[in-house]
């Protein structure tokens, strides 16, 4: 049990990454970007090539991340300078980025067992937890810079962002690069600590990764920037507890683990609204008991 949940939270801080990633196009943004499919596939097929050939781990986690860069600022260009929806333009990346890691890789699979990676003398949970920790930070410190304000004012209120002179297209292109930086980091990550690359490595990973974000958000809140990635982080380690608490269940099977994922996105989403709804409910009852205390008051009055 200890052992599964250890393993839980190692998996859940390779993936923290990829849920900041989602993080900046999904709740900074407003972008829904689907590109987050195949850039992770992208950062772990060039990490594990880059390895494989003698490369040093660090240099390759390093080409991934610019890999990733360079998927979101074509996504980001096909939105903003080709006018196309942001929802397809993810998608045309996505579809583009499964021949081009097929091309980089050669092959649908490759192994990198027997070959020194970034966690081959160190605890993968230490070298992970530094990273992420580091990434997160560097994070927080870029969006209260003047170009991270206008990253946030662009997802906010575009149209009274460029009232002010700022260009919305360049910090959407941006804020989308980012975010593809940061996923395919996580797949090169992913990558090593698995031991192989696949070109489906990245099937499903933006729900994946939006659970994360509404899980953290849901109960750890997200009033400030500080909170919000932390939230992130630490709601990429939560989904990852309540997957494998649920793969214990005996009548799931390690084939259900999708099924998984959506129910989970599911419950993060609807609960919420239900919530809200309960609230407003128990309010709106709250106000009429008053208006009946108070008419019944008024009326005891007039009578005397």
């Amino acid at each position: 049990m200890m052992d599964s949940m250890f393993g839980a939270v190692e998996l859940g801080l390779l993936y923290a990454l990829m849920a900041l990633g989602v993080y900046i196009t999904f709740r900074i943004l407003d972008f829904p970007d689907l590109t987050v499919d195949g850039s992770f596939t992208t950062g772990g097929a060039i990490a594990a090539i880059m390895i494989a050939h003698g490369y040093s781990p660090l240099l390759a986690c390093l080409a991934a991340f610019a890999a990733g860069l360079m998927a979101g600022a074509c996504t980001g260009l096909l939105h903003t300078k080709g006018k196309i929806n942001g929802l397809l333009s993810g998608i045309l990346m996505m579809i583009a980025l499964y021949s081009i890691n097929m091309r980089i890789m050669g092959k649908p699979n490759i192994s990198l067992l027997n070959v020194d990676t970034i966690f081959t003398s160190v605890s993968p949970i230490t070298v992970v937890l530094i990273i992420v920790i580091v990434f997160k930070l560097l994070l927080d410190a870029f969006l209260h810079t003047d170009l991270g304000l206008a990253l946030r004012a662009t997802g906010d209120n575009a149209r009274m962002i460029r009232s002010f002179g700022a260009n919305t297209d360049n910090t959407t292109i941006l804020g989308v690069s980012i975010s593809n930086g940061l996923v395919a980091l996580s797949g090169a990550l992913i990558a090593q600590q698995s031991g192989f690359a696949d070109i489906s490595m990245g099937i499903g990973m933006i729900v994946i990764g939006l659970a994360s974000v509404i899980i953290g958000e849901a109960i750890f809140g997200a009033r400030t920037v500080f909170q919000a990635t932390l939230a992130a982080v630490l709601g990429s380690i939560v989904y990852r507890i309540v997957v494998a608490l649920a793969l214990r269940v005996e009548w799931l099977k390690a084939s259900d683990l999708k099924l998984i994922t959506a129910i989970i996105v599911i419950i993060a989403l609807v609960l919420p609204s239900v919530q809200r709804a309960m609230k407003q409910k128990a309010t709106a009852k709250r106000r009429s008991a008053e208006l009946i205390a108070l008419a019944v008051k008024m009326n005891k009055g007039g009578e005397r």
